[in-house]
């Protein structure tokens, strides 16, 4: 089984649409965010894309009562 970490290693992702072809439920927000559905859809995951460097910086991890509350452009509590 692959993890999510395994996969983005590997990944060459270079725009937001890069990253819908491969998760296609993953939400392209605003402040380069992205929000993964993870665990079987019970986690959130939102990372921020620095997508000239290769980066993706996890921003917060929590389940979707957790995520209900956070400003995903502005979260940085992980």
């Amino acid at each position: 089984m692959h993890s999510w970490y395994d996969e983005v290693v590997k990944a060459t992702w270079a725009s937001p649409q890069d990253i819908k072809d491969q998760y296609t439920s993953a939400s392209i927000c605003g402040n380069n965010r992205v929000v993964f559905n993870i665990g079987g859809n019970k986690y959130r995951l939102v990372v921020e894309m620095q997508y000239r460097a290769r980066i993706a910086w996890v921003k917060f991890v929590g389940t979707h009562a957790e995520y209900d509350r956070i400003d995903v452009e502005n979260v940085n509590e992980y």
